[in-house]
């Protein structure tokens, strides 16, 4: 009985010590409360810390030569970005100041029309024996601040695209701004300059029965631009001029004073 006693006495001084119930494993067991179970799932979820060793950087020890030749070739970078810096600026201002020049000065090339051109022998029986074609041209300087240098001009007459005169024409002369130039020709039998024999007076002859009579009028010139005192390079210029004449031998009135088309090449 005192043995008992004590033994109640002890539990009951340490009530967190229990005598659990026996189990036995044929009968059915009792779920754990929701505490055991949030207690063991917390459990569960607990960080597990990696104590294996990490991997360190592998240090590299490079020589002095190294370095010095990293700090030439930065050096040489930034130099050659400071070059193409100036270069491109340079370039860039010297693009915008042409193109204030060409804005300002605006250049044309010259302005050709025909004026008249005649072939006065298609109106006359014998007229192989004094065949001779006449022509006029204008030539127009529209730029305000550009003066021409006419270097050279020759004059070509062509018939069905083929070449039946050659002449030169003006002598070397200089065309002021806003200037105009009559250039005046002459093909005839005489001077050899026009190449027609009795065939081909036959063709024109044919073409004037029908009313009309189609020529080309060609002149090449070499041309110089001057610009204050600078003046430019030789350009070959081109010009061409399509033109009728009637059965008279006179231009076609609707061929007169038309305008020529030009290039260079």
């Amino acid at each position: 009985m005192q043995k008992k006693r004590k033994d109640s006495n002890f539990f009951n001084m340490h009530p967190s010590l229990q005598i659990l119930p026996f189990h036995s494993p044929n009968l059915p067991r009792k779920n754990p409360s929701p505490i055991h179970r949030i207690t063991m799932s917390s459990s569960d979820k607990l960080p597990i810390r990696d104590n294996r060793p990490q991997p360190q950087p592998v240090k590299h020890h490079h020589s002095a030569r190294y370095y010095a030749q990293r700090v030439r070739e930065s050096f040489t970078t930034r130099v050659t970005k400071v070059l193409c810096s100036i270069f491109l600026s340079f370039l860039l201002v010297a693009l915008i100041v042409f193109f204030i020049v060409w804005l300002s000065l605006r250049p044309h090339r010259p302005r050709f029309h025909m004026i008249d051109f005649t072939v006065p022998g298609l109106a006359q029986k014998p007229g192989l024996d004094n065949a001779v074609i006449t022509f006029n041209v204008t030539a127009r300087n529209s730029n305000q601040h550009i003066g021409i240098y006419y270097d050279s001009m020759e004059g070509f007459v062509y018939y069905k695209d083929k070449q039946i005169g050659l002449t030169p024409l003006l002598h070397p002369f200089f065309q002021e701004p806003k200037t105009t130039t009559v250039v005046y020709g002459q093909f005839g039998i005489g001077a050899a300059t026009l190449a027609v024999n009795s065939r081909r007076w036959k063709e024109f002859v044919n073409d004037r029965q029908h009313g009309i009579v189609y020529f080309r009028l060609g002149i090449m010139s070499v041309i110089r631009f001057k610009v204050s005192t600078w003046k430019s390079v030789h350009h070959k210029m081109h010009v061409n001029c399509d033109v009728a004449v009637g059965s008279d031998g006179l231009i076609s009135p609707a061929w007169k004073n038309r305008k020529c088309s030009v290039y260079f090449s």
